[in-house]
C-alpha cells in the first residue's frame, strides 16, 4: 500500500513546523509515493528555484535505491565510479546528500520517501524525520535505521 495523501499533508505539516521551531532557511519538501510518483510538494516563501528539484531528487533517489540519500552520500565518496555511472542512469534525479528519507509502515514496507531541500543537510533530514514519525510511520535515515533502530533514538544519541 502506497502513503495516503492525509499521511503526506500531515508529514508536511510537522517537517514546516519543527523547521519554524529550528529557525531553519526557507525549504522545499517532496513526497514522492512507493512507485516515486509525486504526492505533494510545497516550497516555502523565499526558497530557491532550485530546491524542488533538489528535494526530489533527495526522495527519488532513496527510493530507487532503497537507502537514506544520507547512506548512498557516504558510499558514494567510497564508490565514486560506480556512483558517477548511477547518476547518469537516474538522469539527474538523485541527490547525494542528507535529507531524503524513507518512510515505512508498520509491516516493514517501503510506502514513500520524503525529501527536503533549503538548510544545511541534517537539519533537512531532521525536518523530514519528525514529519514523518509524527504521521505514524518509520523514518529510514541512516544505516542504523535500516538495522531497525528508529531514527529519533538515533539522531537523540548522538
Amino acid at each position: 500500500m502506497s502513503i495516503s495523501l492525509s499521511v503526506v499533508n500531515e508529514v508536511i505539516d510537522v517537517a514546516l513546523q519543527v523547521a519554524k521551531e529550528s529557525a531553519a532557511a526557507p525549504l522545499a519538501i517532496v513526497v514522492i509515493d512507493d512507485g516515486g510518483h509525486l504526492k505533494a510538494v510545497q516550497r516555502q516563501d523565499g526558497a530557491s528555484i532550485l530546491r524542488t528539484d533538489i528535494a526530489f531528487a533527495k526522495a527519488w533517489g532513496a527510493l530507487g535505491m532503497g537507502q537514506p540519500s544520507r547512506l548512498l552520500a557516504e558510499r558514494a565518496a567510497k564508490q565514486e565510479q560506480f556512483f558517477a555511472s548511477l547518476l547518469q542512469i537516474a538522469q539527474g534525479r538523485m541527490a547525494l546528500a542528507p535529507g531524503g528519507v524513507l518512510c515505512v509502515d508498520d509491516r516493514g514496507r517501503i510506502v514513500g520517501a520524503v525529501g527536503i531541500s533549503g538548510d544545511a543537510p541534517d537539519v533537512d533530514e531532521r525536518c523530514a524525520i519528525a514529519g514523518i514519525e509524527k504521521a505514524g510511520l518509520r523514518a529510514i535515515a541512516s544505516a542504523d535505521d535500516l538495522a531497525g533502530k528508529p531514527a529519533s533514538i538515533e539522531r537523540a544519541e548522538k
